[in-house]
């Protein structure tokens, strides 16, 4: 049996990351080292930032390695060499090469935010709430070389309330991943868990998001949108034009109720427009540079006028 306190490699990159590296380091456990992306231009003067994982790291002592690659052999010795129990890896954002799968007793393991098979891949909370799924998880992972394909450890499932968008979600299952990842490592050294293949039915992919994606298409039905809004609100958010700018939508409700109006005309002066099917009422908007209003003190500042056909 191994020791109750690990020695551990942590590998992450975003905000995401951060609970689960906060709980495993306050759990007692000893992180050897932390592996994150390197430094990224960031803000107006594109000064280069380091990740929010490398900033956690960076304030608490832990050890911070940045390759751009663990491709190298000389990169996957040095990863050998911290001699570690296992690896946790949260949205780290590098592929990992068989040698560093394997480089640990327990190997890597993988905290993925959703129910494993389904939103395999890059956005799987966007996708998830810009699909309108009712139900999504969190699922710790033995990683392997494909893409999200391991045997799954521990899976614990959560109802999404009406409305959730995909930031809000972010910030929930984040929160829920530390305790999961803990209790992963504790059934793991008591052989309470016992792995579980994934199932081939139900698989599904979710592709990275595209700057194409957030334009709002307002030849969908109203309820598509709505979800399609909270998928990719706060970032990049979703929009349409108007002036010349990109409004975003971050919030908004939906009705189903019959018009007769071509998709895309504000029908009044609280802001409910036309979908292909139903009608859309934003409730949340932002315009470039400025910060998110409520619709109507976004509507006393920028009129946008009943009759008008947004694209």
């Amino acid at each position: 049996m191994l020791d109750s306190n690990l020695s551990l490699v942590f590998m992450g990159t975003p905000e995401f990351a951060v609970p689960t590296l906060k709980a495993l380091h306050e759990a007692g456990h000893s992180i050897a080292a932390v592996y994150t992306q390197p430094p990224r231009p960031a803000g107006r003067g594109q000064k280069e930032s380091p990740s929010p994982v490398h900033e956690y790291a960076l304030a608490h002592g832990l050890p911070v390695f940045t390759p751009a690659s663990l491709k190298s052999p000389e990169t996957q010795a040095e990863f050998a060499a911290h001699r570690a129990d296992a690896a946790i890896v949260a949205a780290y954002g590098l592929l990992l090469p068989k040698p560093i799968l394997e480089a640990y007793p327990l190997g890597c393991i993988n905290v993925h935010p959703s129910l494993l098979p389904r939103w395999r891949g890059a956005a799987p909370i966007q996708r998830t709430v810009m699909a309108g799924d009712k139900e999504t998880g969190i699922v710790i992972m033995q990683m392997d070389e494909g893409l999200d394909t391991g045997d799954m450890l521990l899976i614990e499932r959560y109802a999404i309330p009406e409305g959730t968008t995909a930031g809000e979600l972010h910030d929930t299952l984040a929160e829920k991943a530390g305790p999961l990842v803990l209790r992963t490592l504790q059934g793991l050294q008591d052989g309470s868990i016992v792995p579980l293949p994934q199932g081939e039915s139900g698989v599904t992919y979710a592709k990275k998001i595209s700057k194409q994606e957030a334009a709002i298409d307002w030849n969908q039905d109203a309820e598509r949108i709505y979800h399609h809004i909270l998928g990719l609100s706060p970032h990049p958010g979703a929009y349409f034009m108007f002036g010349g700018e990109h409004i975003k939508i971050l919030k908004a409700g939906w009705h189903p109720r019959h018009h007769s109006h071509a998709p895309g005309t504000i029908l009044d002066d609280q802001l409910h427009i036309t979908c292909k099917t139903g009608v859309l009422h934003p409730a949340t908007l932002q315009r470039p540079g400025k910060k998110p209003l409520a619709v109507g003190e976004f509507l006393r500042g920028f009129p946008l006028p009943a009759g008008t056909r947004l694209i």
